[in-house]
């Protein structure tokens, strides 16, 4: 089955992509909420919107959150079953404010979303990713925050037509401003969107032993990425590149693991890969119960063979 009047609430082009596709999928009727210009409104009814409302972003003291109370009377006026928004910082703060004002609550960290006879029912994983809940919407509007791909993409259309509305809110910040903006320090990394991927993990004695596990994705067009501990606690990488179940879940066709023990809270973050290989000296690592392809063996020997047999191969 399929929801009946889908909304979603997007604040830049990426994430309103995303959410049109989902929502195009999940319901009969579409409608977005948009910050931004015209040509993402037109995008918008091009992957399936029928009706565009388009705000105008607000002054440099403004927060967007301040418009909470005109989608509130917009999703209610339009009888929305469902509201999609991201999973980013300024979605996870639209989404509790417009479901605290329509007296329910977020659906968050969902792994699936879908439609059954009597009403939306999600999947969301709990007790640190070792078990998976579903769960059924039980208010007349279910709030739904969304991790990027957990939607296939749609093709779009520009043949399609729909109706775009220009809104002109004030904006209520609640006593809120922004006095200044600063730009995010972070790699220029999107693991969510790599085919590949070579994970490192405490197998890794120095910082330094790192440049092979680098060396061999740069062989094979892959990103690299981390368990938590090489991020948050020897902090030899980036945050960014932590993977696991409060970091990035990935998609890959490829993981590699090397020196990873597989743990559920990582196992979260790779478990939708196409095929899972992993390389570890310890036999009885909990990650040698989940691949497909498992390598018993030292790191230190074993992949600088594999580096310099892909080299000459090359």
């Amino acid at each position: 089955m399929t929801v009946n009047n889908v909304w979603i609430i997007a604040d830049d082009s990426k994430t309103a992509d995303e959410l049109c596709s989902g929502g195009s999928q999940l319901g009969k009727h579409l409608c977005a909420v948009l910050f931004g210009s015209e040509d993402q409104a037109k995008r918008a009814i091009a992957l399936g919107a029928e009706r565009v409302y388009l705000f105008d972003r607000p002054e440099n003291s403004g927060m967007i959150e301040g418009h909470s109370q005109s989608i509130v009377k917009l999703l209610q006026e339009g009888k929305a079953d469902l509201a999609l928004f991201s999973s980013s910082a300024c979605g996870q703060l639209m989404a509790g404010r417009i479901a605290s004002q329509l007296g329910t609550c977020v659906f968050s960290n969902i792994s699936e979303i879908s439609a059954g006879d009597d009403g939306i029912v999600v999947k969301r994983l709990v007790y640190g990713g070792a078990a998976v809940r579903m769960e059924k919407a039980a208010s007349e509007t279910a709030v739904v925050t969304v991790e990027p791909d957990l939607f296939d993409c749609v093709p779009m259309d520009e043949t399609r037509s729909g109706e775009m509305t220009h809104i002109y809110s004030k904006a209520d910040n609640a006593g809120i401003r922004v006095l200044e903006i600063h730009s995010k320090q972070s790699e220029p990394v999107n693991l969510s969107a790599a085919k590949r991927v070579v994970g490192v993990g405490r197998g890794f004695e120095k910082k330094e032993d790192l440049k092979m596990a680098e060396e061999l994705a740069a062989l094979i067009g892959a990103e690299t990425a981390c368990s938590r501990p090489v991020a948050e606690g020897m902090k030899w990488m980036s945050k960014d590149r932590y993977v696991g179940v409060s970091g990035a879940v990935l998609k890959p066709d490829i993981y590699l693991s090397i020196g990873i023990s597989g743990q559920i809270q990582h196992m979260v973050g790779v478990n939708q890969a196409k095929t899972l290989i992993a390389i570890n000296k310890d036999r009885n690592a909990p990650i040698f119960k989940q691949v497909d392809i498992g390598l018993i063996g030292d790191l230190y020997k074993v992949l600088p063979k594999i580096v310099e047999k892909i080299r000459t191969q090359k």
